[in-house]
């Protein structure tokens, strides 16, 4: 079973001291002891000072000093996914919620751990990818992994191709963030008419940007629970949302045949593959859907169509 935070939370809040008695039984000389199970590995936490009793001082205290006790150079450590793995999950769940500076420390502190050992720093920089920058992570993050990202691209272990691509992550997912103004481009419309992101004729204060692709299999039960849903169609009919829909990849012909197969009431468009040359915005899962204001300044960005229809239900 796997371990939660709420585990170490529970586990740090303990007392420092067990008793040490056995309830007083006594074994005979004509009984003999069982022999002791194996100790079971785990996460080796960090030791809180006795004297900090204030539950958060101990918090910022286990996320600071969190991997103090992890031996980087133990390849067989780093290995046991159940240890290492688990571990950095705990440490992403507490981090969700722990004041910015301490998260910022915390996870300074993991890659200062791991980036001068070979082995630790492969498996724990793809175990970061893994979990804060997948979009299908619990954990995906794109706060925390800024974080990480800048302190990699500072690191002096990185040849010059990895830290090229890190940096091309974090100028990604810098752009487009919530309450900034979206990036523009220019799309063209079947009829070979073009207009841009910032000039695109509304109705109501919302715009809903869908960057999709037909032959994305993964696209076609998003789209397919869109164009079904009421709530959404009802939406763009009484002119209190605007959907744009625009196609990113490069196959306008099947592009164009697919078309008629889109909500007649959406604005239909490609975009003939400006936004991901560019690297405009983050297109690591189609479709990707940003709701944006009356200034196009972003409300939700990436976000599911769930998180979309409720935003919905409020204006």
């Amino acid at each position: 079973m796997r371990r939660t935070c709420l585990y170490i939370i529970l586990l740090m809040g303990c007392l420092s001291f067990a008793a040490c008695t056995s309830g007083g039984k006594k074994v005979s000389a004509d009984e003999k002891p069982s022999s002791p199970e194996p100790a079971a590995v785990v996460f080796p936490l960090p030791d809180v000072p006795a004297m900090m009793t204030d539950p958060q001082e101990r918090g910022e205290f286990l996320l600071v000093h969190y991997w103090d006790k992890f031996d980087f150079a133990d390849t067989a450590l780093v290995n046991n996914r159940d240890i290492s793995e688990q571990g950095f999950a705990d440490q992403l769940a507490l981090l969700a919620k722990a004041p910015e500076n301490t998260a910022k420390e915390s996870l300074e502190k993991l890659c200062t751990g791991f980036e001068v050992h070979g082995h630790a720093r492969k498996v724990f920089m793809q175990m970061v990818d893994d979990y804060l920058y997948n979009p299908n992570s619990p954990y995906y993050n794109e706060t925390l992994y800024g974080i990480y990202l800048r302190r990699m691209l500072a690191s002096s272990v990185l040849d010059e191709a990895y830290r090229t691509s890190l940096q091309f992550r974090l100028d990604l997912i810098s752009r487009n963030r919530r309450g900034t103004k979206a990036e523009d481009f220019t799309y063209y419309l079947p009829d070979g008419s073009r207009n841009t992101l910032y000039h695109t004729p509304m109705k109501g204060k919302h715009l809903l940007v869908v960057f999709y692709d037909p032959e994305c299999q993964s696209c076609h039960e998003t789209l397919r629970q869109m164009i079904a849903d009421k709530q959404l169609a009802e939406a763009v009919s009484d002119g209190r949302l605007t959907v744009l829909a625009v196609y990113t990849e490069g196959n306008f012909e099947m592009w164009k045949q697919t078309v008629p197969e889109m909500p007649r009431a959406w604005i239909i468009c490609t975009d003939r593959e400006q936004v991901k040359e560019r690297a405009l915005y983050d297109l690591k899962a189609m479709p990707s859907l940003y709701l944006l204001d009356s200034v196009k300044r972003v409300l939700f960005k990436d976000a599911s169509f769930e998180e979309v229809k409720e935003k919905i239900g409020t204006f």
